[in-house]
């Protein structure tokens, strides 16, 4: 039998601020403006601050206060001035005499546009023109072919009705692969070392050697047993040296050999932060150099005082019309109070940041750097770990030492045998200088390096050092091996 009941639930609902500052939060300044100006194009209510107005006009337009009917809209609260926000920017880190050039753009030619301009050179029939067409299509754009040949064959079948055999699709692959740059059109890297390798002179000795390595022992070669190598291929050390010398001069990514850096994302960071020293103290501000200033559109506002000033006599549609720039005004307010709340979250955690870390944004040394988590930063700011979370998570700081991630300066601590807490950051360090200077023939194994570790007075297992050793993208001693 079912029965009904009451039941009382307390549930936590963000508000649509808080929605706001939250997805702020975790932009990084490099976003921040084109997210802003997606607002504006969504939100017409919004402008920049300085459009729609007098520029000498600097006073916020003045309304009535008004009332209205309990089926219509409230519009006091934004006819007032105070509940009319301007989000302005105190930008310290430019000056208004700054000019603003386009950087010039100049065209060139790319990868793909080099290697169809190859295939215009060669003399084939309709059938091969169509298969290398396809086949330089599919190359990515290190110079790879990652598609199988069957798949390639497949799509020709599906989208021109032309069968081909994998032998005639083969021949075709051989004549790409014949393109510059020496490389192009490989299968895995195998592949693409022997291209680079066939298109030399074999006749010199620690060529051939080279060639031989790499496509008879090329398992023993990636993992640099070097002492099998040197067996299996009859050779002496020096050989082998010289033949890997030979390899490194080949291009694991032949296609970067050629592409145009104009067609390619370069990936700048841009500070979220800047602190300078004046006058030998510390001065931190936000760099909002290319983020716009908002504020609410006199039009709109003065739509609302007009509605409250003759709303018996407003047709449907015009109450419609207020109803909405009601909507667009409550979002209007919560993204420009996001915005505010936004730049007083990131200075608050980071002046935390600073004054946590104090001696080594003093002094730029590593060894400086205290042990800091989250949960200390949230302590001093009264401030969730979530928050301070999104605050560090894609930010960075540019110092008179140059530019930082915020997460960076977070790291679990330890006690050395003295009783001294230090950074794992500081261990870090001295196991990558320890790696650095090491004898490359004989490379530290985990076990050595945490032995030297217990001498320093860092009691740090082997385990912890392959973790460590990991995070510092350092491969394993048989990895770092030369001869």
């Amino acid at each position: 039998m079912l029965k009904q009941s009451l039941q009382q639930k307390l549930l936590q609902k963000l508000s649509p601020l808080q929605i706001q500052v939250i997805k702020l939060l975790e932009i990084p300044a490099a976003q921040l403006e084109q997210r802003i100006k997606k607002e504006i194009e969504e939100n017409p209510v919004l402008e920049l601050d300085g459009e729609g107005r007098n520029n000498d006009d600097n006073d916020e337009p003045e309304v009535k206060e008004s009332e209205v009917e309990k089926d219509e809209l409230s519009i006091d609260e934004y006819i007032q001035n105070e509940d009319i926000p301007a989000y302005k920017l105190q930008a310290r880190n430019f000056s208004k005499d700054d000019k603003h050039e386009d950087i010039p753009f100049s065209e060139g030619t790319t990868f793909h546009e080099f290697l169809t301009d190859q295939l215009g050179l060669r003399i084939l029939d309709d059938r091969q023109r169509l298969m290398a067409e396809h086949i330089v299509g599919n190359i990515d754009e290190d110079g790879y072919l990652r598609r199988e040949i069957d798949e390639i064959i497949d799509d020709i079948a599906f989208s021109q009705n032309i069968e081909f055999d994998e032998r005639e699709a083969l021949d075709v692959l051989d004549i790409v692969q014949d393109f510059d740059p020496p490389g192009v059109g490989a299968r895995d890297l195998q592949e693409c070392l022997l291209l680079q390798l066939d298109k030399k002179d074999r006749s010199f000795p620690a060529i051939n050697d080279a060639f031989n390595i790499i496509k008879h022992h090329f398992e023993e070669f990636t993992k640099k047993h070097y002492e099998k190598i040197t067996k299996r291929l009859h050779l002496e050390e020096d050989d082998v040296r010289e033949a890997l010398e030979e390899i490194l001069k080949l291009n694991p990514k032949p296609g970067s050999s050629y592409s145009n850096p104009m067609t390619k994302t370069v990936q700048h960071i841009i500070p979220d932060f800047i602190l300078e020293i004046k006058n030998g103290k510390p001065e931190l501000s936000l760099n909002t150099r290319n983020v716009p200033e908002l504020r609410i559109s006199q039009t709109y506002s003065n739509m609302l005082e007009d509605y409250a000033g003759n709303k018996k006599n407003q047709t449907k549609d015009k109450k419609d019309a207020v109803i909405f720039v009601k909507q667009k005004l409550d979002s209007a307010k919560w993204f420009i109070d996001a915005i505010k709340q936004r730049q007083n979250t990131l200075m608050n955690t980071m002046h935390a940041i600073l004054e946590y870390q104090k001696e080594y944004f003093e002094e730029g040394d590593e060894t400086k750097l205290k042990p800091m988590i989250l949960k200390d930063i949230a302590e001093k700011t009264n401030l969730d770990i979530s928050t301070i979370s999104r605050v560090s998570n894609s930010k960075y700081i540019q110092t008179h030492f140059g530019i930082f991630p915020l997460k960076s300066f977070f790291s679990e601590g330890m006690q050395t045998d003295s009783g001294e807490e230090v950074s794992t950051r500081e261990i870090k360090k001295i196991l990558s200088e320890c790696i650095e200077n090491e004898d490359k023939r004989k490379p530290l194994t985990d076990d050595k390096l945490s032995q030297i570790l217990k001498e320093k007075s860092y009691n740090i297992a082997r385990r912890t050092v392959a973790k460590y050793r990991e995070q510092l993208n350092i491969p394993v001693a048989r990895l770092r091996k030369e001869l």
